[in-house]
């Protein structure tokens, strides 16, 4: 019974997906139409804005971390 049942099963998705190849298959892919491009290029530019400010903080943080420390302490008096 088990093996009736998984033998089903795989010929059900086996025409399944047989049926939606053949489908798909005379479907020509449009191409990409100046709004998606506008969209493509809008979210590059989003990036590069924030990449800016990053570059900037990575810059201040090395600049910070390879910086001569002060050799002047004074402790506190007690």
């Amino acid at each position: 019974m088990k093996a009736n049942s998984i033998h089903l099963m795989v010929a059900i998705l086996c025409s399944v997906s047989t049926s939606a190849y053949a489908a798909s298959a005379g479907v020509g892919g449009e191409e990409a139409g100046l709004l998606i491009w506008a969209l493509i290029g809008f979210g590059v530019l989003v990036v590069m804005m924030q990449a800016v400010p990053a570059m900037v903080m990575l810059y201040a943080m090395l600049k910070g971390v390879f910086a001569p420390a002060d050799t002047t302490v004074v402790a506190p008096k007690a």
